[in-house]
């Protein structure tokens, strides 16, 4: 019988290591509230911050970093290019980019992620092309994509010597399964994390929903998040509310059950909050 599942579990990657199954997301966190958005959630448990380029805070997450008084090691952090130079060595430059404001120059990333597929094959080359010469050097420990339909990943293996991706971040949730790409993602070994997993709080008045959480004694937002866990997804919530971030993570002493997935798996599927992948494009 396998262990209950903790806020220290973990999900292992194909390059060996090891994603928290559980992140901490900083998408629209102003600058001004990111550092101690990131500390809250430290203290509470969380051991992984996800940021990106082109959210304009991965300075404010690597001080939070330093602030935590926690050893480096201890600290999983993501970060994202947005978009690709006029060729691998100034894309390159790009990328190092974030690990020089995170982490120093000295520092390393332990995962780095293209953003977005839509910013085209040849950037998308360049990108992956870069990012594999900064994990040579132990820059980045781990690479992978975000918004990666089945097309675009059987596209990398025409140039990629990291092939498949560590990770394909989604929007997922109840109301957007991606089923097509996550059963792809799931077969290839490559480790699905969740955006937007908490539906924008669109959903809080969802009946189904509702019911789930009566029963459980749980929010709704709980609720949401354990079942990413559940589908065996990397869910990465995100909140400037001290009670909410804590509130977020407090999803370990529940499970849902058969019945409780069954419910929700059979949400209609709807427009999604960011994107839905194409997967039969490689454009």
């Amino acid at each position: 019988m396998s262990s209950p599942l903790t806020i220290g579990s973990t999900l292992k990657l194909n390059t060996g290591a090891h994603l928290p199954i559980l992140g901490f997301g900083v998408w629209d966190s102003p600058q001004n509230l990111t550092v101690k958005s990131c500390l809250e959630a430290l203290k509470v448990g969380y051991q992984h911050i996800d940021t990106a380029q082109g959210y304009s805070n991965e300075k404010e997450v690597g001080e939070a970093v330093k602030q935590s008084g926690k050893a480096r090691k201890d600290i999983y952090v993501t970060s994202k290019i947005w978009e690709a130079g006029s060729d691998v060595d100034s894309t390159y430059e790009r990328c190092a980019g974030s690990v020089k404001k995170i982490a120093g120059d000295d520092g390393f990333l332990d995962l780095m992620l293209i953003h977005n597929a839509a910013v085209g094959a040849e950037p998308r080359k360049n990108m992956w092309l870069a990012m594999e010469k900064l994990h040579a050097e132990g820059k980045f420990k781990s690479i992978g994509v975000s918004n990666y339909g089945i097309g675009h990943i059987e596209d990398m293996k025409s140039y990629a010597k990291a092939w498949p991706p560590a990770v394909n971040q989604l929007e997922l949730h109840p109301w957007l399964q991606q089923r097509e790409i996550v059963e792809y993602c799931h077969k290839n070994g490559i480790v699905v994390e969740a955006y937007c997993p908490l539906v924008r709080n669109q959903k809080a008045d969802d009946p189904t929903l509702n019911e789930v959480a009566k029963k459980h004694g749980k929010t709704t937002a709980q609720v949401l998040v354990r079942y990413c866990i559940d589908k065996g997804w990397s869910p990465l919530p995100k909140s400037d509310n001290p009670g909410r971030i804590a509130q977020n993570a407090d999803v370990f002493d529940f499970q849902l059950g058969k019945e409780d997935l069954e419910k929700l798996d059979a949400m209609p599927q709807e427009t999604p909050l960011v994107l839905a992948v194409d997967n039969k494009s490689t454009a």
